[in-house]
């Protein structure tokens, strides 16, 4: 006899996340997932974002780590709601973590929602969350080869964030392959160049931000001040 636990725990994630995905639609917030390794500049990325759209829409964060609180306290110095889940080892976020962090927040007072999830290219993707969008960032730092060694992340996401781009002049890192890559294994996700720490290439990325979460919506933006 042969017993799929793998294919259990999936079941039941998704149905969590369906929960949750009802619960974002009735408040009207659009949740996006950030994925990354360690050190690919997701925090960075997210203050980038805040600092960009914190005027037109209401955000929250939700972040994700093993063990310390360091990001969220990050977060929340800048005045915006952040709940921290420590996943005690666990290399990723499950929906049932993300019920437990939506309940601290007040969801009509949201607009939009960015998880950080934990610092990972292979275990996020097998989980849904109940996001509308999962965005994979890549830094230069770490080679224009990793869409052959993980593709599976770059498949899922709707998008991918090229972080740290002012480093490319002193990195070995071949953009025209790895844009050949990403495009064979994800025709449709946009490659958005930046930097989350200059601010160079932000404008594009929030942009199309934007466009999905007042597509979610089913209209215009909000003014949050």
């Amino acid at each position: 006899m042969r017993i799929d636990i793998a294919k259990d725990v999936l079941a039941r994630n998704d149905a969590l996340a369906d929960e949750n995905r009802r619960r974002f639609a009735d408040a009207g917030v659009f949740v996006v997932d950030l994925m990354a390794s360690p050190g690919a500049g997701k925090t960075t990325t997210i203050l980038a974002t805040i600092a960009a759209l914190r005027d037109r829409y209401r955000i929250a964060v939700i972040e994700g780590d093993i063990a310390s609180r360091v990001d969220a306290e990050k977060i929340s110095e800048h005045g915006i709601p952040a709940v921290q889940i420590n996943t005690g080892g666990a290399c990723h976020l499950e929906s049932a973590m993300i019920r437990r962090a939506i309940d601290q927040l007040d969801l009509d007072a949201l607009d939009l929602i960015i998880v950080e999830n934990v610092g990972n290219l292979v275990c996020p993707t097998e989980f849904d969350l109940g996001e509308h969008a999962k965005v994979m960032i890549l830094s230069v730092p770490e080679g224009h080869d990793k869409p052959y060694k993980y593709p599976g992340i770059f498949e899922i996401s709707e998008a991918v964030i090229l972080n740290k781009y002012d480093t490319r002049s002193v990195f070995d890192f071949d953009e025209d392959e790895f844009r050949s890559v990403v495009g064979r294994l994800n025709p449709r996700a946009p490659i958005f160049p930046m930097s989350a720490k200059t601010g160079e290439g932000v404008e594009a990325w929030v942009a199309w931000l934007s466009e999905r979460i007042e597509s979610a919506q089913g209209g215009g933006s909000h003014d949050a001040r």
